[in-house]
């Protein structure tokens, strides 16, 4: 069986705020992204920088990557070299819009020393960047997760925030067709409002639908439902289950036939059976 490593819970950590990195060390996130962009100011960033980078060791297993700063800011290159230089599981890096600007990342990781443990994770945020998608996945090996960056999406493209996010639908499908074409994982933007449970978890459930691996997260709270939601439920690994020996029964037999509930079973569900188990496995439900 495939194994998968989970990136159902994807959590943004201010990388000034040395109070919540500690605490970071105790959340059930399936990966932690130490933020030097969004969540820390000008004067900040310079320290923030080293302390991201000093930290990087203190959360065990989990995969922890480094957000720097856009490639247009003058914090991008001294933050490539720092990150670089640390070696995190990867560097997510915010404002992708071209297959050119991601051998540009390459190459400066590459340059800084960064092992090849040390991936690419690039954040979709403009029109250029959806209608260039394929292209900006497929560009390097090195880059292995695609990060929708939904909030500065949608005030470019002048959408309405609303609920079901059907103004942003189209660019959301178009991600998830261009990961899914370049065997890249692909994780949803993030949910503003913290206090809004059932949204939240629509939200979630929506972006399950649709094929994404996982969701970004602002807070601490947001990580049980989001967990609990992209794992598998104990009534569809049951199915998975009951479909793969259905099939493999059904071989041995010699039989052409297989259903399952009353449904035709093929290989394409056999295969959806087993990435449904492998991730089962891997998060422990």
């Amino acid at each position: 069986m495939t194994q998968i490593r989970p990136r159902r819970s994807v959590l943004y950590m201010p990388g000034a705020n040395e109070r919540a990195l500690e605490k970071a060390k105790t959340l059930p996130a399936d990966a932690l992204v130490l933020d030097l962009e969004d969540a820390v100011a000008p004067d900040a960033k310079k320290a923030a920088r080293e302390r991201v980078c000093a930290a990087l060791g203190s959360y065990g297993t989990r995969e922890v990557a480094i957000r720097v700063n856009g490639l247009d800011t003058e914090w991008h290159d001294a933050d490539l070299r720092a990150a670089a230089s640390a070696g995190p599981a990867a560097v997510v890096v915010p404002k992708v819009n071209s297959a050119g600007e991601v051998h540009n990342i390459e190459r400066a990781l590459e340059l800084g020393g960064a092992p090849e443990e040390t991936k690419i994770w690039a954040m979709l945020e403009t029109p250029v960047a959806i209608l260039h998608a394929e292209e900006i996945a497929a560009a390097s090996s090195r880059l292995t997760v695609l990060v929708m960056g939904t909030n500065d999406l949608a005030k470019e493209l002048h959408a309405a925030f609303i609920p079901g996010r059907w103004p942003l639908l189209s660019a959301l499908s178009t991600a998830v067709l261009a990961a899914r074409a370049t065997g890249k994982v692909i994780l949803d933007g993030v949910y503003n409002d913290v206090k809004d449970g059932p949204g939240f978890e629509a939200e979630c459930r929506q972006g399950r639908d649709f094929g994404f691996d996982g969701k970004t997260l602002i807070h601490p709270s947001q990580l049980e439902p989001c967990n609990r939601i992209f794992a598998p439920s104990p009534a569809e690994v049951d199915h998975a289950r009951r479909v793969i020996a259905a099939f493999d029964e059904a071989r041995s037999a010699g039989r052409g036939v297989v259903t399952v509930d009353g449904r035709m079973i093929e290989n394409l569900h056999v295969e959806e059976a087993q990435r449904v188990l492998a991730l089962a496995e891997a998060v422990g439900s």
